[in-house]
């Protein structure tokens, strides 16, 4: 049956009603947002962006089998790893995550490269997602260079080993312990060939840390294989993969660098005129030291940390009105609450007790938030 013409008018009026919702409703969608699918790259050394600020790197030069990595909003997987490579060699690849600059790759409104001295703070932090089928190192990577380099190999690498599975060891040879960032460390220096390599290494696994990165370059430098006048190029977060490695994630990844007014007042990165007065007293098997930090500059600090080198033989057991951080080779003093901040031409005194073997002798270089001090 035909319907009336008023019938057939109001089908139109419905059938007008609801093109025109179906219009808005297109409208609608084509101007909300869409979720970004996660990105896979197998390209040897293919990258991708996450956050409009990092890089994620497949990076696999030691192995001609196949590697993916997925990128995801706050990182990456490993979804396909095959091949292994001998234990006692380099790794397979190093896929990682990074702010900074890569072989000219540098990530999204990074301000790296950045002199060391003018950065007050670096700070970061870190997940990740380990599997127990596979030979691996979980690596935090610091480069620095005497050069703003963006196009290769830097000088001097440190390496935060958040955890190990397997046989595999840093680049040359165990040199101490140190406490850093609050933590303890086995601590490796050796050189690949191309590089020194500085590596710090957890007694066991670590999943996820808030950090400064600061913290590590200071100890890079107090060992005389990075100056303060030297450049942070980058930071990187991944894994050496030396068998399999299908599973392993960075699940979360941030950097920031905190750039100081070279000088200023509270600016622990800044420029910092200092001398510093070392009295000890020794005795057969231990000593005693006060020492006294001046600002011989025209700007106060709010936040002090004084960096130094103990003589072989020489371990802290105890110390007052300063944090610690390590008790034999590289140790950095930081401030107490109470003895902060540094007026122009303020002082702040700390002190500690320690044992000793062999004949005693004093640090012989001291740098203040950096900065290299005289003596006195």
């Amino acid at each position: 049956m035909r319907p009336s013409t008023h019938h057939a008018r109001r089908a139109r009026g419905l059938l007008g009603a609801l093109l025109t919702s179906l219009v808005s409703l297109a409208a609608l969608l084509t101007t909300a947002p869409v979720a970004q699918a996660d990105t896979t790259i197998c390209e040897i050394f293919g990258t991708t962006t996450i956050q409009g600020r990092y890089v994620v790197q497949n990076n696999r030069w030691g192995t001609s089998a196949t590697q993916c990595i997925t990128a995801t909003d706050s990182g990456f997987r490993i979804t396909q790893a095959d091949g292994s490579v001998p234990t006692n060699g380099a790794p397979k690849s190093y896929p990682s995550v990074y702010n900074g600059c890569h072989y000219t790759n540098c990530s999204p409104g990074t301000n790296l490269p950045a002199q060391l001295s003018t950065i007050s703070t670096a700070p970061s932090s870190i997940s990740f997602n380990y599997v127990n089928n596979a030979v691996y190192d979980a690596a935090y990577d610091i480069w620095l260079d005497p050069t703003p380099r963006t196009d290769g190999v830097n000088r001097t690498e440190i390496m935060i080993w958040f955890n190990k599975v397997g046989s595999v060891q840093p680049i040359g040879s165990p040199v101490g312990n140190a406490n850093v960032g609050g933590r303890d460390w086995q601590v490796w220096s050796g050189n690949n060939g191309s590089n020194d390599v500085l590596s710090f290494v957890a007694p066991s696994a670590i999943t996820s840390w808030n950090f400064d990165v600061m913290d590590f370059a200071r100890q890079a430098v107090s060992r005389g294989i990075a100056q303060n006048n030297w450049y942070l190029t980058s930071v990187q977060a991944g894994f050496e993969p030396w068998q399999n490695g299908a599973g392993l994630a960075v699940t979360s990844f941030s950097s920031t660098v905190n750039k100081g007014t070279s000088g200023g007042p509270g600016t622990p990165g800044g420029s910092t005129p200092c001398t510093v007065a070392y009295g000890t007293s020794a005795w057969q098997g231990g000593f005693t030291a006060d020492v006294t930090i001046t600002n011989t500059g025209t700007s106060p600090v709010s936040g002090w940390k004084l960096a130094f080198t103990l003589p072989s033989g020489q371990q802290i057991t105890s110390a007052w009105n300063a944090n610690l951080s390590g008790s034999s080779g590289a140790v950095t003093a930081s401030n107490v609450s109470h003895n902060s901040e540094l007026a122009a031409g303020g002082r702040a005194t700390f002190g500690f007790q320690g044992t000793s073997s062999g004949t005693f002798a004093k640090p012989s270089a001291f740098s203040l938030n950096g900065t290299s001090c005289a003596t006195a």
